[in-house]
């Protein structure tokens, strides 16, 4: 019998007596009558015993850990739902039997540490097997003493093993997936120092010491240029070379995503913010470059509704996301880039006048390549160099070689003199570059003289083997059909009309 039964059965037998007593004292038996008042005390203190009792077994039945609880002889008390619930014994089969019974028996458990508990009157430690369902679990015994230093009870806590070591094992993931993500941030952070802006151009040599000037400082730089001259490799330099190198570098290109989706990456959204969004919300680009440097490229693509926003942002250093109302502090550095002429957006209503004014406070123009001779020759040796190493082909060139190559505009500039060269080392035989093979690759011979007419062609399929060759070659210089189009001067969906005509594979 359960010490919690026993002393409803103490209570029921003195509400007994009292009705006893109180029968008797309603006769005028004056002595009856005290003892009815001090049974009435007892009753109470009895009552608020009961409470007390009730009250530690609710909260012993809530607890997620096993309570296994004895009085000074080993024998057993008490245990909670959790106890039965991991070890899958029933508090009936050990209920009022001591410990060492239930040990010596070898059916219900094996590791108690209750005896141990009594013996050294000490917090004992171990780990014990439910013989029941088989399951470990980390067993620790805690005495509780009476006045006199006796143990007077021993309170067992039971922890399942198994979900120690299953949060073990996913905290050594964790721990794992961190170190390898803190590994590939510093890799990728070392090949972006890794791109060096590379010339031999007077004038983009005073570039490049601005560059080291502006670098330390978190002043905000905007970087002009056409595409395909280098202005993310410049601001990969600035990252480089600034305080901020080790904290995070984020990209955006405002015209790679449509204008409905941009707000949404910039400053992310609350959950529920609008139909599709992520039940989680979604943090934005802004919060991911939070206490580093983001590079808003194309920022002359981006639409004037977030133009707005981003110059309050820049203002305010805060955000709020889309669906929320708690402001997010701020702490970037802001790089631009864009290959427009914003003078000429601002006049035209594309691009806030008062934005630029925020953005452009350290402008950084790029030449163009043609503008450049002298490093045409001196890039692509390096090309040369590069792409021998990643094919290992030892490549050379021959006496006109970069000659040859200015003969050339270069309208999508490094990136197109640095894709030809790759194109010609790959399918390169001799190990010998020349300038003829620069003519075939280029078109340079039609380009340096008037188009032949070919007396068997008509005037229409001539402008269509031209309008072909332009657009293919367009294609080609730009990597994708949304910026050919903008070069070339039309829209996209133009380019695609004309491509699919042309028969051109886009």
């Amino acid at each position: 019998m359960s010490d919690y039964d026993q002393l409803v059965r103490i209570a029921n037998r003195i509400e007994r007596i009292n009705e006893e007593i109180q029968l008797h004292a309603a006769q005028g038996n004056e002595e009856l009558n005290y003892y009815s008042k001090k049974l009435e005390v007892i009753e109470r203190e009895l009552k608020d015993l009961l409470q007390n009792f009730l009250d530690f077994r609710t909260i012993s039945d809530s607890l997620y850990d096993g309570i296994y609880i004895s009085d000074g002889q080993g024998k057993t008390l008490f245990v909670n739902k959790a106890y039965s619930r991991l070890t899958g014994i029933k508090k009936e089969q050990v209920i009022g039997r001591t410990v060492k019974e239930v040990s010596d028996e070898g059916k219900l458990y094996k590791g108690a540490v209750t005896m141990k508990v009594l013996e050294k009157k000490e917090q004992v430690s171990s780990i014990g097997v439910s013989l029941v369902n088989n399951r470990e679990h980390l067993v620790t015994g805690t005495p509780i003493f009476d006045e006199e230093g006796n143990v007077r009870l021993v309170v067992i806590n039971n922890r399942n093993i198994t979900e120690l070591h299953e949060l073990e094992s996913q905290m050594l993931k964790m721990e794992y997936h961190q170190k390898k993500a803190d590994e590939e941030i510093k890799f990728l952070r070392k090949q972006l120092s890794s791109k060096a802006f590379s010339s031999i151009n007077k004038e983009m040599q005073s570039l490049i010491d601005l560059v080291d000037a502006v670098a330390p400082t978190d002043v905000t730089v905007l970087i002009t240029g056409e595409s395909g001259t280098g202005k993310e490799v410049i601001a990969d330099e600035i990252y480089s070379r600034s305080s901020r190198n080790q904290k995070p570098f984020i990209k955006l290109n405002c015209a790679a995503i449509p204008s409905e989706l941009l707000e949404s990456e910039l400053f992310g959204y609350e959950r529920g913010a609008f139909t599709d969004a992520k039940k989680s919300g979604k943090v934005g680009i802004f919060e991911l470059a939070n206490e580093g440097t983001i590079l808003l490229d194309e920022i002359g693509d981006m639409p004037m509704k977030l133009q707005t926003k981003l110059l309050r942002v820049l203002q305010e250093r805060q955000i709020t996301r889309l669906g929320g109302s708690t402001p997010i502090d701020l702490d970037i550095r802001l790089i631009a880039a864009t290959n427009k002429d914003l003078i000429k957006e601002i006049e035209t209503g594309r691009f806030r006048e008062d934005l630029f004014y925020r953005i452009n406070v350290v402008p950084i123009h790029i030449k163009p390549l043609r503008e450049r001779q002298d490093d045409i020759g001196h890039l692509a040796q390096e090309f040369i160099g590069k792409y021998g190493k990643k094919y290992n082909k030892e490549i050379k060139t021959d006496r006109t070689f970069s000659e040859s190559l200015k003969q050339y505009s270069w309208p999508g500039n490094i990136r197109e003199l640095e894709n030809l060269i790759e194109r010609m080392v790959v399918i390169n035989q001799d190990g010998v570059l020349k300038s003829e093979n620069v003519e075939n690759l280029l078109y340079l011979d039609d380009r340096m003289k008037p188009m032949a007419v070919d007396q068997k062609k008509t005037l229409k399929s001539a402008v269509r083997a031209y309008e072909k060759r332009i657009i293919k070659e367009a294609l080609e210089n730009h990597g994708s059909v949304n910026k050919a189009a903008k070069y070339l001067g039309i829209s996209q969906p133009a380019l695609w009309k004309k491509c699919k005509n042309l028969e051109i594979n886009s």
